[in-house]
Order: C-alpha cells, then structure tokens, then sequence
C-alpha cells in the first residue's frame, strides 16, 4: 500500500536493521530528488557524516551504503514548497510510518528534531510524561524504551561542533555495548537452543 500523495520519499536501508534514523518529512530532511530520506541538504550531509564515522553507513552520498541501518520519515509525502504537513496529514502518514516501523524491528530509534522525538517519545515509551523535549539537553542521550532503546538527535540545521563530536561518541559508546534490548527465554522450552524476546 503507497501513501495517497503525488511523490513520497519512502523508507530506504537494511530491512534486518539494528538502528532506524527517523526524520520528519523530506521539505525539512531532504530526498525530494533523490527519494532517499536525508539526502540532498548540506545539513543532513553533516548527518550523514556523522553517521559514517560512527559505523551506521559504510558511504555518504545520494545513495549511501548504509550498515545495519535503516532511514524514514515520519510523513513520507513531498510537500508543496515552503508548506508543512498539517497535523491531520501527519496523523494519515503515521499508519504508514508505524507499519514501517514494526516491520524493521531497529534496536535503537534515532529520531532527529523535534516533532520525531516527540512523536517517538509518546508513541514507542513510557518516558514522554516525565521528559521535557528540551533538544539540547536530549542530543546523543540514550532513552529506554518499550522494547526500544532511543538516541534522540538535535535537528542537523543546529549543530556546532560539539553536538557533533557528542552525537558522533554517544554512537560509539552505544555500539561498544549490548544495545538489544531482549531476553532469553529458551530455558523455558524444550531444547538447548536460545528464544530471544525483547
């Protein structure tokens, strides 16, 4: 099933991924083009590079070689120029982001900017009641989630050097560690072999 919408910029990566990059809509992240989410922008190229350099792509580019990785957006349509989405169209798209979403199954949410954090926050946690959306204070800081761990990002437009070097370290931290967030429940059932849950 395809978005009612002229042009859409779709999900693009590793259907197997470990870490799904999750952006607003492609008027603010890019890939009106190239329909590839982030992509195009001289921001998300900055993302892009952090991205690499953290392990999440093997290459940058209009096409980038992703590893693990998997890249959406929350309202997948192309806007007109200068628009954006009303809350009504955000809410129609949200069927087609959560299905993507559950499809891909990521350990770990990346939500960048402010209305992908929050949407991610109150949809997949049970931490938005106790977290102020302050970007800031939230870029590159590991969240636990429903099933998820969340890596909130500072929208890229924003960055100074240190968000980057932070966002950069805080991936790095994160793949050093066991980021899964699942049990074994193999002890449960006949057999030697592990049942991971999450």
């Amino acid at each position: 099933m395809e978005p009612a919408c002229e042009r859409f910029v779709p999900g693009y990566g590793d259907a197997n991924a470990a870490f799904h990059v999750i952006g607003d809509h492609p008027g603010v992240h890019g890939g009106t083009e190239s329909g590839v989410p982030f992509t195009e922008l001289p921001a998300v190229e900055r993302l892009q590079s952090v991205l690499q350099s953290a392990g999440l792509l093997q290459s940058t580019g209009e096409q980038p070689v992703v590893n693990r990785t998997f890249l959406s957006y929350l309202h997948m349509c192309v806007p007109n120029p200068h628009e954006t989405p009303t809350d009504a169209e955000y809410l129609d798209m949200e069927r087609f982001f959560d299905a993507e979403l559950r499809a891909i199954a990521a350990h770990v949410l990346f939500p960048v900017g402010e209305r992908a954090t929050r949407h991610v926050l109150e949809t997949y946690t049970a931490q938005a009641w106790k977290t102020t959306i302050d970007m800031d204070r939230l870029h590159g800081t590991e969240i636990r989630g429903s099933g998820f761990l969340v890596l909130p990002i500072k929208e890229p437009t924003t960055w100074s050097d240190d968000d980057e070097c932070r966002l950069e370290n805080a991936i790095g931290k994160l793949r050093s560690t066991d980021f899964r967030r699942e049990t074994d429940l193999g002890r449960f059932i006949a057999g030697s072999d592990p049942y991971y849950v999450r």
